[in-house]
């Protein structure tokens, strides 16, 4: 065996464990099926731009380690992501807090009044054993927020109407009763300067990386090229399949250069009505604060369901899929010498600042 770790995926999982692995002098060879590092957070530098190639990454944590880890590899900005949502000809402001309701419905100005107006569409609406995503948010936000800000939303995110999703999707819904547009409660909350291909190009600098090289193309010569491997792509795929595939959305961009300063005037703008046929619009540059180019970045977000060949972004944690990853999980306890991590190797959607924890994770019961 040529090398002591193998770790299939340059994203942040197995770029963690790449550097820390090279630190304790371990012989890695890290591969990668694009022709980029990154995974899903990299970014590209267009017109002086960094365009987040594949949507929206924000890092925000409460973890204290989490944040000092990271933060060794980049200066962030104190970005703070205070999305907008527009239904129709309305804008509204995200998450659900006071801008919202007061925007809402005009005779609203205190939390009393917001709590009154929610509490009365709750019981006017309300459902005993909610059987629908539908009936399960009228029940928690009741029906104006619901029909407004969730409702054509939810339904291009998943590609069904509410009426025909699982109540158990929505679990939840903050709102919160204060004059604050910040969307994550996290204490720690930002952008890197210069991007996040900046933090994996540290990561993986001195070890050997190879791109455009798929794992699958030369399986059985990478099961026996390293003593253990870190694998970080589909586990389903890994084990051709056997119990099934596993079920995903994913989305397609369409990103344009406009020749202006300033499109929407803010990174995420959420579009709530169904007959808008993309979710969300992000205008790159206003991630940043010093960017100083005469045009501007937008990209367009159109969800829709996963098929073989497409990018698999969210899992669909429904009963189904849970059990056939289970099988899988328990099948890979007979492969010791392989962990299966990040986004796809454990079937979960994780935010960055729980790839970080996961990895270090792992790190800790690989030294052990």
């Amino acid at each position: 065996m040529n090398y002591d770790y193998l770790i299939v995926g340059t994203g942040l999982f197995g770029s963690i464990l790449a550097y820390e692995l090279n630190r304790m002098g371990k012989k890695i060879l890290v591969i990668d099926k694009r022709n980029h590092i990154g995974g899903n957070i990299f970014t590209e530098k267009i017109e002086g731009i960094n365009v987040h190639k594949y949507g929206a990454h924000i890092f925000h944590t409460s973890n204290k380690e989490v944040w000092n880890y990271i933060n060794q590899f980049a200066e962030f900005n104190n970005y703070i992501n205070s999305p907008i949502a527009i239904y129709k000809d309305e804008l509204y402001n995200l998450p659900f807090n006071m801008n919202t309701f007061s925007k809402l419905w005009e005779d609203v100005i205190y939390p009393k009044d917001a709590i009154k107006k929610i509490e009365e569409e709750k019981k006017e609406y309300y459902v005993e054993n909610p059987k629908n995503l539908e009936e399960q948010a009228i029940n928690l936000v009741g029906y104006t927020i619901y029909d407004k800000l969730i409702k054509g939303y939810t339904a291009k995110q998943w590609g069904k109407t509410c009426k025909d999703l699982p109540p158990f999707i929505i679990k939840r819904l903050p709102v919160r009763f204060t004059y604050n547009n910040n969307y994550f409660n996290d204490r720690y909350q930002g952008i890197p300067i210069g991007g996040y291909t900046k933090i994996i190009e540290k990561m993986l600098d001195g070890i050997e990386v190879r791109l455009n090289t798929d794992f699958f193309d030369n399986k059985d010569e990478y099961l026996n090229i390293a003593k253990k491997i870190i694998y970080t792509g589909p586990i389903d795929q890994f084990y051709d399949y056997k119990f099934g595939q596993l079920e995903y959305r994913t989305i397609s961009f369409e990103t344009e250069v406009l020749n202006v300063d300033n499109y929407q005037g803010n990174a995420v703008v959420n579009f709530t009505d169904y007959e808008v046929p993309y979710t969300r619009i992000i205008e790159h540059k206003h991630f940043e604060f010093n960017t100083t180019s005469d045009k501007t970045i937008i990209s367009k977000e159109y969800s829709r369901l996963w098929k073989p060949g497409d990018e698999p972004y969210y899992p669909v944690n429904d009963e189904k899929n849970t059990n056939i990853f289970n099988k899988y999980k328990e099948l890979s306890k007979q492969n010791p010498n392989i962990i299966f991590g990040g986004r796809l190797g454990q079937y979960c959607y994780f935010d960055m600042d729980d790839t970080v924890e996961e990895a270090l994770k792992v790190l800790k019961e690989l030294r052990d």
